[in-house]
């Protein structure tokens, strides 16, 4: 299973946003992350990076 981290500008501690992401959308122009246990995240902004190996998601604001 490929769960991932998301971070806001940049992969780092202090702009973890969710962790154990299972599932991305987008809905009404905000990004949902689905974690692991079902809790929503949402984010209004734009996708910046997924990057599947590492298992992280970088977002960015409006």
């Amino acid at each position: 299973m490929c769960l991932s981290t998301v971070y806001k500008n940049e992969v780092s501690d202090a702009n973890m946003l969710a962790k154990n992401v299972a599932d991305v959308r987008i809905e009404n122009g905000k990004i949902l992350f689905t974690d692991l246990m079902g809790i929503r995240t949402v984010f209004d902004g734009t996708l910046e990076k997924v990057d599947l190996m590492d298992n992280y998601i970088i977002v960015k604001d409006l």
